[in-house]
């Protein structure tokens, strides 16, 4: 349920009416103070509650109830777009296009330091890296783990680029604590006790959309992370299974003003995973842009021939930086629309 408040209400009227809603009705109640009003989302069991006799009280605005099983995701809860902050020059929703740039997998301190200086130089905003890698085979490189994570930070020290990778279990959280956003992969995007756990941190999370995954589900998954606590919660559309067989996915390009209507969490493209090909990745990437994302998800690695994991589909810092100019400049005409 959706309350809004009148902008007369007193901080003490307010006090006095959460308090009767949670006492009352046994919800919780979750403020968000908007530029012009109060918004109170009521999470729990709304049915007993008169929706007349809240619409009558003197600071009440208006009241609906609300049928998405999202309640924290949901933009009706939250009408501005949430902005994420990473660093304190870098935040995404706020306007801005951010790319995250770099290798499907950290193979070497020269390597990913290599191609993190690289990535900045053609406006990269954050650093990408796999360290521990679910794979479809189990005889495929899984990553230098443990290790992959120090030369993350490594590169991060050589740059000042904030570092985005992949978490596979619970257990590994502690491992994470120095790691600017955690990723939670599609494979992942339904490991319920990994993402209660993640909603007990306040790490800014990007989680990825499952291979076979409604937006309902995908949107339900950040509602398990954000009832923990974590509101710092990033959608990814990294693609989908279709029946099409070309590319490794299917880019689900529509996601991105969906999710943008229905949610107001920010949304990142990987056009990367999506196409499995890194000619695609330019018209992907342009095509999110155009769609309103509010960040990319680039694979970057120097040496694509011989990659450890993905080299079909990244690009060479030297394709990157072709890619990166023209995906600026689109967005740089976007902004300058009359």
């Amino acid at each position: 349920m959706i309350i809004v408040l009148k902008p007369s209400t007193t901080n003490e009227q307010l006090m006095n009416f959460t308090s009767m809603l949670k006492d009352k009705y046994n919800v919780k109640v979750n403020k968000w103070d908007g530029v012009q009003s109060t918004v109170l989302g009521l999470i729990g069991d709304t049915t007993s509650i008169d929706i007349e006799y809240i619409d009558a009280q003197d600071i009440v605005e208006s009241v609906k109830r609300v049928q998405e099983p999202y309640k924290k995701a949901n933009r009706k809860f939250h009408p501005d777009n949430s902005v994420i902050k990473i660093t304190d020059t870098v935040s995404i929703g706020d306007g801005s296009l951010n790319i995250m740039a770099g290798p499907c997998s950290v193979e070497s301190e020269e390597q990913i330091v290599a191609v993190a200086k690289a990535v900045k130089k053609s406006g990269a905003t954050i650093l990408r890296g796999g360290a521990f890698k679910p794979r479809t085979s189990p005889y495929a490189f899984q990553g230098l783990k443990a290790e992959g994570l120090e030369l993350l930070k490594i590169a991060r020290q050589e740059t000042g680029l904030p570092i985005v990778t992949e978490i596979m279990s619970a257990s590994h959280i502690e491992l994470f604590e120095d790691v600017d956003i955690i990723q939670v992969g599609a494979r992942n995007m339904q490991n319920f006790e990994l993402l209660k756990e993640l909603g007990k941190t306040n790490k800014p999370i990007l989680l990825k959309r499952g291979l076979c995954a409604t937006i309902e589900e995908w949107l339900m998954s950040a509602e398990y992370i954000m009832a923990g606590g974590n509101d710092n919660v990033i959608l990814c559309e990294r693609g989908i299974r279709t029946y099409e067989n070309f590319t490794r996915n299917t880019l689900d390009i529509a996601a991105v003003p969906i999710v943008k209507r229905l949610s107001h969490l920010p949304i990142v493209v990987d056009p990367s995973h999506a196409s499995g090909k890194s000619w695609l990745v330019e018209p992907l990437a342009m095509s999110a842009v155009a769609c309103g994302a509010d960040g990319l998800i680039i694979e970057v690695h120097n040496d694509p021939a011989h990659a450890l994991s993905d080299g079909a589909q990244s690009l060479t810092p030297e394709q990157f930086d072709g890619v990166s100019k023209k995906i600026f400049a689109l967005k740089n005409a976007m902004d300058n629309q009359v």
